[in-house]
C-alpha cells in the first residue's frame, strides 16, 4: 500500500513567500515519482487569476509540471484529471465555500481516493485545514468552527502568529469544547502527517511554531511542538 501523506501549511508557500519555496519543495520531494505532476487547486480563493498566475510562476522554476484545475469550469471528466496527479495542492481562501463546491461536485471524494493511491497532498490555511475533521475559520465573517474533512483527527487553525484574533479564539473554541484538541500553527510552519500519524513539523522560517492545544481540568494547555527549520 502506498505511503498516504499530507502537508498542511499554517501560512507560507509560494503565495506568501515568493522567494521561500522551501515548504513547496519540501512537498515535492515526497511525490513517488521525479519531476511530479503538480496540481493547483485554487477554489477556494474562486479561482483568483492572480493567485494561479503565482502558482505557475513559482513551480515553474521548481522539478515539476505544474497544473491547475478549475471547478468554476471543470474538465468534462474529473476522476481523470486527479488520476494525472502526483502532488495535489490546495491554496488558501473561503474554506465554507471551498468545501461546499467540492461536495457538489464530488471532489471530495476525490481527494480522498487520490490520498489512499499516495499522492501527496497539501496547502496552506483553508487548504490546510481542509484535512483535518474540523477546522477554525472567518469564511462566515467572524472566526469560528467549521466541519471538515476528516482525513485526520483533530482541530486546526493556520496563521496562530499572523493574527491577532487566532491564538485567543482557537483557545476559547477548544475550552468550550465547541472544537476537539488540535493544532496552531504559524505562518511557514507545516505538519507532516503519514497516514494520520504526525511525522514531522517542518518550517521555512526560523522561529515559526506549531503547537497541540487542548482543554484540561477547564483549562487550556498550550504545548510547543518540535520543528525543524529547513533552512
Amino acid at each position: 500500500m502506498s505511503e498516504k501523506h499530507i502537508i498542511a501549511m499554517g501560512g507560507g508557500g509560494f503565495s506568501m513567500e515568493p522567494e521561500n519555496l522551501l515548504l513547496d519543495r519540501y512537498a515535492l520531494q515526497h511525490a513517488k515519482v521525479p519531476n511530479p505532476t503538480v496540481c493547483f487547486l485554487p477554489t477556494a480563493s474562486g479561482d483568483a487569476q492572480d493567485y494561479i498566475g503565482r502558482f505557475y510562476a513559482s513551480f515553474s522554476t521548481l522539478p515539476c509540471r505544474p497544473r491547475h484545475l478549475s471547478l468554476f469550469k471543470p474538465p468534462v471528466d474529473l476522476a481523470a484529471s486527479f488520476a494525472e496527479c502526483d502532488v495535489i495542492y490546495v491554496g488558501g481562501g473561503n474554506t465554507r465555500n471551498m468545501l461546499a463546491i467540492w461536495r457538489v461536485s464530488g471532489v471530495d471524494q476525490l481527494l480522498r481516493d487520490a490520498w489512499n493511491r499516495g499522492v501527496v497532498i497539501c496547502g496552506l490555511s483553508a487548504g490546510a485545514i481542509c484535512w483535518f475533521e474540523h477546522g477554525h475559520t472567518e469564511s462566515t465573517g467572524a472566526l469560528g468552527p467549521i466541519d471538515c474533512l476528516g482525513f485526520v483527527k483533530g482541530s486546526c487553525t493556520p496563521h496562530y502568529d499572523g493574527e491577532s484574533g487566532r491564538r485567543p479564539s482557537f483557545h476559547s473554541l477548544v475550552q468550550q469544547g465547541t472544537l476537539p484538541s488540535g493544532y496552531g500553527l504559524d505562518d511557514g510552519a507545516a505538519m507532516h502527517f503519514v497516514g494520520e500519524e504526525l511525522v514531522e513539523i517542518v518550517a521555512s522560517r526560523p522561529g515559526a511554531r506549531a503547537f497541540h492545544v487542548r482543554a484540561e481540568n477547564g483549562a487550556i494547555v498550550e504545548e510547543r511542538l518540535a520543528v525543524r527549520y529547513l533552512g
